[in-house]
Protein backbone atom coordinates (compact mmCIF):
# COMPACT_ATOMS: atom_id res chain seq x y z
CA UNK A 1 0.00 0.00 0.00
CA UNK A 2 1.88 3.40 -1.17
CA UNK A 3 2.03 5.88 1.36
CA UNK A 4 2.50 9.72 1.01
CA UNK A 5 4.29 12.02 2.53
CA UNK A 6 3.99 15.86 2.71
CA UNK A 7 7.30 17.19 2.88
CA UNK A 8 5.98 20.34 2.13
CA UNK A 9 7.98 23.52 4.27
CA UNK A 10 5.54 25.06 7.23
CA UNK A 11 4.81 29.08 7.00
CA UNK A 12 7.21 30.50 9.34
CA UNK A 13 7.25 29.78 13.06
CA UNK A 14 3.96 27.84 12.30
CA UNK A 15 2.45 23.84 12.17
CA UNK A 16 0.52 24.48 8.95
CA UNK A 17 -0.73 20.57 9.46
CA UNK A 18 -1.91 21.37 12.95
CA UNK A 19 -3.78 24.81 11.56
CA UNK A 20 -5.63 23.14 9.17
CA UNK A 21 -7.18 20.33 11.58
CA UNK A 22 -8.01 23.34 14.16
CA UNK A 23 -9.87 25.28 11.36
CA UNK A 24 -11.67 22.09 10.17
CA UNK A 25 -13.02 21.00 13.76
CA UNK A 26 -14.09 24.37 14.67
CA UNK A 27 -15.04 25.44 11.47
CA UNK A 28 -18.94 26.04 12.61
CA UNK A 29 -17.98 28.07 15.62
CA UNK A 30 -15.36 30.01 13.17
CA UNK A 31 -18.16 30.89 10.71
CA UNK A 32 -19.99 32.29 13.27
CA UNK A 33 -17.61 34.64 14.40
CA UNK A 34 -16.19 35.69 10.69
CA UNK A 35 -20.19 36.52 10.26
CA UNK A 36 -20.22 38.65 13.18
CA UNK A 37 -17.12 40.59 12.06
CA UNK A 38 -18.28 41.30 9.27
CA UNK A 39 -21.46 42.71 10.33
CA UNK A 40 -19.08 45.09 12.71
CA UNK A 41 -16.76 46.29 9.47
CA UNK A 42 -16.72 48.44 6.83
CA UNK A 43 -16.94 47.07 3.24
CA UNK A 44 -13.92 48.03 2.35
CA UNK A 45 -12.25 46.00 5.12
CA UNK A 46 -14.66 43.39 5.33
CA UNK A 47 -12.47 41.00 3.83
CA UNK A 48 -8.84 41.97 5.33
CA UNK A 49 -8.57 38.82 7.66
CA UNK A 50 -7.82 39.96 11.27
CA UNK A 51 -8.45 38.23 14.58
CA UNK A 52 -11.28 36.54 15.86
CA UNK A 53 -12.60 35.07 18.93
CA UNK A 54 -14.21 31.51 19.91
CA UNK A 55 -15.40 30.00 23.32
CA UNK A 56 -12.66 28.26 24.40
CA UNK A 57 -14.55 25.09 24.67
CA UNK A 58 -14.85 24.17 21.69
CA UNK A 59 -11.43 24.24 20.93
CA UNK A 60 -10.47 21.54 24.06
CA UNK A 61 -8.92 17.89 23.26
CA UNK A 62 -11.23 15.19 24.47
CA UNK A 63 -10.47 13.11 27.17
CA UNK A 64 -11.55 10.59 29.66
CA UNK A 65 -12.43 11.23 33.47
CA UNK A 66 -13.89 9.83 36.58
CA UNK A 67 -17.72 10.63 36.71
CA UNK A 68 -18.70 13.05 39.83
CA UNK A 69 -21.82 11.70 39.76
CA UNK A 70 -21.54 7.94 39.64
CA UNK A 71 -19.68 4.98 40.97
CA UNK A 72 -17.80 4.08 44.18
CA UNK A 73 -14.27 5.22 45.20
CA UNK A 74 -12.07 5.91 48.83
CA UNK A 75 -9.98 8.09 49.22
CA UNK A 76 -7.34 8.77 52.14
CA UNK A 77 -7.22 13.08 52.90
CA UNK A 78 -5.97 14.70 55.63
CA UNK A 79 -7.44 15.72 58.99
CA UNK A 80 -8.45 18.62 59.62
CA UNK A 81 -10.24 20.32 62.88
CA UNK A 82 -13.93 20.09 61.18
CA UNK A 83 -13.44 15.88 60.47
CA UNK A 84 -11.53 12.60 62.26
CA UNK A 85 -10.76 9.40 61.26
CA UNK A 86 -14.18 7.86 59.77
CA UNK A 87 -16.53 10.48 58.48
CA UNK A 88 -17.82 9.89 55.37
CA UNK A 89 -18.02 13.07 52.95
CA UNK A 90 -20.49 13.40 50.93
CA UNK A 91 -19.54 13.69 46.87
CA UNK A 92 -19.59 17.27 45.60
CA UNK A 93 -22.95 18.08 43.20
CA UNK A 94 -21.45 21.29 41.35
CA UNK A 95 -19.61 21.62 37.88
CA UNK A 96 -16.26 22.14 36.58
CA UNK A 97 -17.35 25.79 38.14
CA UNK A 98 -16.29 29.24 36.57
CA UNK A 99 -13.02 29.48 34.65
CA UNK A 100 -10.97 32.78 33.65
CA UNK A 101 -11.46 36.17 34.68
CA UNK A 102 -14.53 36.53 33.25
CA UNK A 103 -16.07 34.33 35.83
CA UNK A 104 -19.04 34.79 38.04
CA UNK A 105 -21.18 33.27 40.88
CA UNK A 106 -24.19 32.49 37.76
CA UNK A 107 -21.71 29.81 36.54
CA UNK A 108 -22.61 30.81 33.22
CA UNK A 109 -19.23 32.71 32.16
CA UNK A 110 -16.41 31.15 29.62
CA UNK A 111 -12.97 32.24 28.46
CA UNK A 112 -12.19 32.92 24.61
CA UNK A 113 -9.90 32.04 22.55
CA UNK A 114 -8.37 34.59 19.88
CA UNK A 115 -6.32 33.88 16.62
CA UNK A 116 -5.70 35.65 13.67
CA UNK A 117 -7.13 34.62 9.44
CA UNK A 118 -5.18 35.44 7.07
CA UNK A 119 -7.15 37.37 4.00
CA UNK A 120 -7.19 34.01 2.63
CA UNK A 121 -8.63 32.21 5.22
CA UNK A 122 -11.21 34.53 6.33
CA UNK A 123 -12.47 34.57 2.76
CA UNK A 124 -12.81 30.89 2.00
CA UNK A 125 -15.04 30.93 5.43
CA UNK A 126 -17.27 33.62 4.53
CA UNK A 127 -17.69 32.27 1.21
CA UNK A 128 -18.40 28.74 2.20
CA UNK A 129 -21.70 28.58 2.17
CA UNK A 130 -21.88 30.14 -1.44
CA UNK A 131 -21.42 28.77 -4.74
CA UNK A 132 -20.00 31.68 -6.43
CA UNK A 133 -20.43 32.33 -9.84
CA UNK A 134 -17.52 33.78 -12.57
CA UNK A 135 -19.65 36.81 -13.67
CA UNK A 136 -16.62 37.98 -15.75
CA UNK A 137 -18.01 38.72 -19.28
CA UNK A 138 -15.82 36.93 -21.91
CA UNK A 139 -16.75 40.63 -24.07
CA UNK A 140 -15.02 42.58 -21.32
CA UNK A 141 -13.10 45.61 -22.42
CA UNK A 142 -10.03 45.77 -19.88
CA UNK A 143 -7.69 48.81 -19.26
CA UNK A 144 -3.93 47.47 -21.18
CA UNK A 145 -0.94 48.00 -18.66
CA UNK A 146 2.80 47.65 -19.31
CA UNK A 147 4.02 45.00 -16.86
CA UNK A 148 7.54 43.39 -16.48
CA UNK A 149 7.57 39.78 -17.12
CA UNK A 150 10.23 37.08 -17.33
CA UNK A 151 12.22 36.91 -20.57
CA UNK A 152 15.19 34.54 -19.82
CA UNK A 153 18.59 35.45 -18.74
CA UNK A 154 20.89 37.69 -19.37
CA UNK A 155 25.21 38.94 -18.35
CA UNK A 156 24.24 42.09 -17.42
CA UNK A 157 21.93 43.37 -14.60
CA UNK A 158 21.25 44.91 -10.85
CA UNK A 159 22.36 42.62 -8.25
CA UNK A 160 18.22 41.90 -6.85
CA UNK A 161 18.06 40.09 -10.37
CA UNK A 162 21.03 37.64 -10.00
CA UNK A 163 19.97 34.30 -10.31
CA UNK A 164 22.24 32.58 -8.06
CA UNK A 165 21.39 29.35 -9.09
CA UNK A 166 21.86 29.64 -12.81
CA UNK A 167 25.21 31.36 -12.06
CA UNK A 168 26.55 28.35 -10.13
CA UNK A 169 25.28 26.33 -13.07
CA UNK A 170 27.94 27.88 -15.66
CA UNK A 171 30.44 28.13 -13.25
CA UNK A 172 30.96 24.40 -12.33
CA UNK A 173 30.07 23.90 -15.93
CA UNK A 174 33.44 26.20 -16.91
CA UNK A 175 35.55 24.39 -14.11
CA UNK A 176 34.49 20.47 -14.77
CA UNK A 177 34.92 21.91 -18.50
CA UNK A 178 38.77 22.95 -17.76
CA UNK A 179 39.90 20.44 -15.25
CA UNK A 180 40.58 23.09 -12.65
CA UNK A 181 41.94 21.24 -9.35
CA UNK A 182 39.97 20.74 -6.37
CA UNK A 183 40.42 21.46 -2.67
CA UNK A 184 40.65 17.97 -1.94
CA UNK A 185 43.01 17.13 -4.79
CA UNK A 186 45.63 19.20 -3.43
CA UNK A 187 45.03 18.62 0.34
CA UNK A 188 45.30 15.14 -0.73
CA UNK A 189 48.93 15.70 -2.08
CA UNK A 190 49.71 18.39 1.00
CA UNK A 191 49.20 15.19 3.57
CA UNK A 192 51.30 13.13 1.47
CA UNK A 193 54.21 15.21 1.47
CA UNK A 194 54.10 16.21 4.99
CA UNK A 195 54.06 12.22 5.95
CA UNK A 196 57.51 12.04 3.84
CA UNK A 197 58.78 14.53 5.35
CA UNK A 198 58.33 13.54 8.77
CA UNK A 199 59.68 9.93 8.32
CA UNK A 200 63.05 8.52 7.65
CA UNK A 201 63.48 7.90 4.28
CA UNK A 202 66.00 4.94 3.12
CA UNK A 203 64.74 4.37 -0.32
CA UNK A 204 65.68 6.12 -3.37
CA UNK A 205 62.27 6.41 -4.87
CA UNK A 206 60.86 8.45 -1.80
CA UNK A 207 63.50 10.87 -1.23
CA UNK A 208 62.83 11.32 -5.23
CA UNK A 209 58.94 11.46 -4.63
CA UNK A 210 59.41 14.46 -2.69
CA UNK A 211 60.13 17.21 -5.17
CA UNK A 212 57.64 16.03 -7.30
CA UNK A 213 54.89 16.24 -4.76
CA UNK A 214 55.82 19.42 -4.45
CA UNK A 215 56.32 20.58 -7.98
CA UNK A 216 53.04 18.93 -8.92
CA UNK A 217 50.90 21.01 -5.58
CA UNK A 218 52.58 24.14 -6.70
CA UNK A 219 51.74 23.26 -10.52
CA UNK A 220 47.74 22.71 -9.34
CA UNK A 221 47.65 25.86 -7.15
CA UNK A 222 48.68 27.78 -9.88
CA UNK A 223 46.70 26.30 -12.25
CA UNK A 224 43.62 26.93 -9.88
CA UNK A 225 44.37 30.94 -9.41
CA UNK A 226 44.50 30.91 -13.32
CA UNK A 227 40.73 28.98 -13.61
CA UNK A 228 38.35 31.56 -10.52
CA UNK A 229 36.04 29.27 -8.94
CA UNK A 230 33.58 32.33 -10.49
CA UNK A 231 34.40 33.96 -13.87
CA UNK A 232 32.42 36.98 -14.51
CA UNK A 233 31.60 35.63 -17.73
CA UNK A 234 29.92 33.08 -15.72
CA UNK A 235 27.35 35.37 -13.90
CA UNK A 236 23.58 35.74 -15.42
CA UNK A 237 20.84 37.63 -14.30
CA UNK A 238 16.96 37.78 -14.61
CA UNK A 239 15.99 39.44 -17.87
CA UNK A 240 12.73 41.22 -17.66
CA UNK A 241 10.95 42.67 -21.03
CA UNK A 242 8.02 44.45 -20.37
CA UNK A 243 5.15 43.43 -22.17
CA UNK A 244 1.56 45.06 -22.32
CA UNK A 245 -1.15 42.89 -20.70
CA UNK A 246 -4.83 43.72 -19.81
CA UNK A 247 -5.76 44.94 -16.48
CA UNK A 248 -9.28 44.72 -15.49
CA UNK A 249 -11.03 47.27 -13.07
CA UNK A 250 -14.59 47.50 -12.45
CA UNK A 251 -16.54 50.20 -9.90
CA UNK A 252 -19.48 48.72 -7.81
CA UNK A 253 -22.83 51.46 -7.60
CA UNK A 254 -24.28 51.02 -4.34
CA UNK A 255 -27.68 52.54 -4.63
CA UNK A 256 -30.71 53.13 -1.43
CA UNK A 257 -33.70 54.57 -0.08
CA UNK A 258 -32.51 56.22 3.29
CA UNK A 259 -36.45 57.55 2.82
CA UNK A 260 -38.40 57.12 6.67
CA UNK A 261 -39.31 53.57 5.59
CA UNK A 262 -35.74 52.43 5.72
CA UNK A 263 -35.38 51.85 9.24
CA UNK A 264 -32.03 50.30 11.05
CA UNK A 265 -32.88 46.81 10.15
CA UNK A 266 -33.52 47.56 6.46
CA UNK A 267 -29.81 49.25 6.50
CA UNK A 268 -28.25 46.23 8.03
CA UNK A 269 -29.51 44.13 5.80
CA UNK A 270 -28.89 46.00 2.75
CA UNK A 271 -24.76 46.19 3.89
CA UNK A 272 -24.56 42.47 4.04
CA UNK A 273 -25.30 42.26 0.58
CA UNK A 274 -23.20 44.97 -0.45
CA UNK A 275 -20.21 43.59 1.63
CA UNK A 276 -20.69 40.21 -0.33
CA UNK A 277 -20.91 41.85 -3.78
CA UNK A 278 -18.01 44.04 -2.68
CA UNK A 279 -15.78 40.96 -1.63
CA UNK A 280 -16.97 39.02 -4.80
CA UNK A 281 -15.79 41.92 -7.07
CA UNK A 282 -12.33 42.28 -5.18
CA UNK A 283 -11.64 38.56 -6.21
CA UNK A 284 -12.50 38.95 -9.70
CA UNK A 285 -10.90 42.31 -10.25
CA UNK A 286 -7.55 43.92 -9.70
CA UNK A 287 -8.50 47.60 -8.25
CA UNK A 288 -12.66 47.76 -7.49
CA UNK A 289 -13.96 51.57 -6.70
CA UNK A 290 -17.16 51.93 -4.52
CA UNK A 291 -19.84 54.79 -4.90
CA UNK A 292 -22.26 55.36 -2.23
CA UNK A 293 -26.03 57.01 -3.70
CA UNK A 294 -28.55 57.60 -1.32
CA UNK A 295 -31.97 59.27 -2.27
CA UNK A 296 -35.21 60.27 -0.91
CA UNK A 297 -37.13 62.28 -3.65
CA UNK A 298 -33.31 63.73 -4.24
CA UNK A 299 -30.25 61.61 -4.96
CA UNK A 300 -26.67 62.44 -3.43
CA UNK A 301 -23.35 60.15 -3.64
CA UNK A 302 -22.16 60.12 0.20
CA UNK A 303 -19.28 58.56 1.68
CA UNK A 304 -20.10 55.11 3.75
CA UNK A 305 -20.40 56.34 6.82
CA UNK A 306 -22.85 58.75 5.97
CA UNK A 307 -24.49 56.56 3.17
CA UNK A 308 -25.66 53.78 6.18
CA UNK A 309 -26.01 56.06 9.43
CA UNK A 310 -27.16 59.31 8.32
CA UNK A 311 -30.75 60.40 8.68
CA UNK A 312 -32.84 62.24 5.87
CA UNK A 313 -37.08 62.83 5.74
CA UNK A 314 -38.70 63.07 2.38
CA UNK A 315 -40.21 61.34 -0.25
CA UNK A 316 -39.08 58.13 -2.42
CA UNK A 317 -37.83 58.58 -5.96
CA UNK A 318 -35.75 55.88 -7.29
CA UNK A 319 -35.11 57.76 -10.76
CA UNK A 320 -33.67 60.36 -8.87
CA UNK A 321 -30.47 57.86 -7.76
CA UNK A 322 -30.48 55.93 -10.97
CA UNK A 323 -30.48 59.60 -13.06
CA UNK A 324 -27.01 60.39 -10.61
CA UNK A 325 -25.63 57.32 -11.07
CA UNK A 326 -25.45 57.78 -14.77
CA UNK A 327 -24.29 60.86 -14.28
CA UNK A 328 -21.12 60.16 -12.18
CA UNK A 329 -20.79 57.14 -14.61
CA UNK A 330 -20.36 59.21 -17.56
CA UNK A 331 -17.93 61.89 -15.93
CA UNK A 332 -15.91 59.57 -14.27
CA UNK A 333 -16.19 55.84 -15.38
CA UNK A 334 -15.94 55.75 -19.09
CA UNK A 335 -17.48 51.97 -20.41
CA UNK A 336 -14.60 51.63 -22.17
CA UNK A 337 -12.39 51.37 -19.58
CA UNK A 338 -14.14 50.20 -16.24
CA UNK A 339 -16.79 46.96 -15.77
CA UNK A 340 -19.70 48.42 -14.10
CA UNK A 341 -21.37 46.60 -11.58
CA UNK A 342 -24.98 47.43 -9.64
CA UNK A 343 -26.43 46.78 -6.49
CA UNK A 344 -30.02 48.48 -5.27
CA UNK A 345 -31.55 48.08 -2.17
CA UNK A 346 -34.90 49.24 -1.16
CA UNK A 347 -37.80 48.35 0.80
CA UNK A 348 -40.08 48.51 -2.55
CA UNK A 349 -42.07 51.82 -1.97
CA UNK A 350 -41.79 54.30 -4.77
CA UNK A 351 -44.10 56.94 -6.26
CA UNK A 352 -46.52 55.01 -8.48
CA UNK A 353 -45.82 57.74 -11.24
CA UNK A 354 -41.97 57.05 -11.27
CA UNK A 355 -41.57 53.13 -11.44
CA UNK A 356 -42.09 53.22 -15.12
CA UNK A 357 -39.49 56.02 -15.78
CA UNK A 358 -37.09 53.79 -13.60
CA UNK A 359 -37.99 50.87 -15.77
CA UNK A 360 -36.84 53.03 -18.67
CA UNK A 361 -33.18 54.37 -17.31
CA UNK A 362 -32.87 51.07 -17.27
CA UNK A 363 -33.09 49.29 -20.11
CA UNK A 364 -32.25 52.34 -22.00
CA UNK A 365 -28.91 53.52 -20.25
CA UNK A 366 -28.48 51.47 -17.21
CA UNK A 367 -28.37 47.94 -18.17
CA UNK A 368 -26.66 48.22 -21.98
CA UNK A 369 -23.45 49.50 -20.28
CA UNK A 370 -23.15 47.76 -16.92
CA UNK A 371 -22.21 43.78 -16.32
CA UNK A 372 -24.89 43.36 -14.10
CA UNK A 373 -27.47 44.91 -12.23
CA UNK A 374 -28.90 43.20 -8.73
CA UNK A 375 -31.86 44.38 -6.67
CA UNK A 376 -32.94 43.32 -3.57
CA UNK A 377 -36.15 44.34 -2.22
CA UNK A 378 -36.46 44.28 1.84
CA UNK A 379 -39.68 42.67 3.29
CA UNK A 380 -41.23 43.65 6.25
CA UNK A 381 -40.38 41.72 9.52
CA UNK A 382 -43.08 40.07 9.69
CA UNK A 383 -43.03 38.69 6.59
CA UNK A 384 -42.74 34.95 6.69
CA UNK A 385 -39.27 32.64 4.48
CA UNK A 386 -41.95 31.97 2.06
CA UNK A 387 -43.21 35.51 1.20
CA UNK A 388 -40.21 36.62 1.15
CA UNK A 389 -39.18 34.04 -1.40
CA UNK A 390 -42.14 34.77 -3.23
CA UNK A 391 -41.82 36.19 -6.93
CA UNK A 392 -46.27 36.94 -6.98
CA UNK A 393 -45.71 39.33 -4.29
CA UNK A 394 -44.09 43.10 -4.06
CA UNK A 395 -44.31 46.86 -3.61
CA UNK A 396 -44.57 49.00 -6.44
CA UNK A 397 -40.77 48.95 -7.19
CA UNK A 398 -40.88 45.08 -7.51
CA UNK A 399 -43.67 44.88 -9.72
CA UNK A 400 -42.00 47.40 -12.09
CA UNK A 401 -39.02 45.31 -12.20
CA UNK A 402 -40.60 42.27 -12.91
CA UNK A 403 -41.25 43.07 -16.54
CA UNK A 404 -37.76 43.71 -16.98
CA UNK A 405 -36.16 40.94 -15.13
CA UNK A 406 -37.63 38.39 -17.40
CA UNK A 407 -35.75 40.00 -21.08
CA UNK A 408 -32.74 41.16 -19.80
CA UNK A 409 -29.91 38.53 -18.83
CA UNK A 410 -27.72 40.19 -17.00
CA UNK A 411 -30.36 41.76 -14.48
CA UNK A 412 -31.55 40.04 -11.26
CA UNK A 413 -33.87 40.46 -8.39
CA UNK A 414 -34.80 39.17 -5.17
CA UNK A 415 -36.42 39.50 -1.74
CA UNK A 416 -35.09 39.42 1.83
CA UNK A 417 -36.57 39.22 5.20
CA UNK A 418 -33.46 38.89 7.71
CA UNK A 419 -30.32 38.21 8.06
CA UNK A 420 -30.41 34.59 7.25
CA UNK A 421 -31.73 35.16 3.72
CA UNK A 422 -28.97 37.17 2.95
CA UNK A 423 -25.95 34.33 1.47
CA UNK A 424 -28.96 32.17 0.11
CA UNK A 425 -30.54 35.03 -1.86
CA UNK A 426 -26.52 36.40 -3.09
CA UNK A 427 -25.89 32.26 -3.89
CA UNK A 428 -28.97 32.63 -6.05
CA UNK A 429 -28.77 36.07 -7.80
CA UNK A 430 -25.58 35.01 -9.02
CA UNK A 431 -26.80 31.15 -10.39
CA UNK A 432 -29.68 32.65 -12.18
CA UNK A 433 -27.23 35.27 -14.04
CA UNK A 434 -25.21 32.00 -15.13
CA UNK A 435 -28.63 30.13 -16.45
CA UNK A 436 -29.52 32.96 -17.82
CA UNK A 437 -26.38 33.34 -19.73
CA UNK A 438 -26.16 29.39 -20.58
CA UNK A 439 -29.68 30.10 -22.53
CA UNK A 440 -28.45 32.37 -24.60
Amino acid sequence: MPQFIDRRLNPRDKSLGNRLRFLRRTRDQIKQAVDKAVRERKISDAGAGGSVSIPSDGINEPHFQHSQSGGDRERVLPGNKEFVTGDRIDKPTGGRGNRGKDASDSGTSEDVFSFALTEEEFLDILFDDLELPDLVKASLTDVTLAQNRRAGFTNDGATPNLNVLRTMRYSMSRRLALRRPTVDEIRRLEEELAELRLRDLTEVAERQRIPLLFAEIERLKRLQRAIPFLDPIDVRYNRFTPKVVPRAKAVMFCLMDVSASMGEREKDLAKRFFILLHLFLKRKYERVEIVFIRHTHEASEVDEDEFFHGRESGGTIVSSALKAMIEIRESRYRVADWNIYCAQASDGDNSSNDTAGCVELLAEAVLPSSQYYAYIEIADRLDDDHAAASTLTGKELWRGYSALAEGAPNFAMKRVAGPADIYPVFRELFAKQNRKGAER
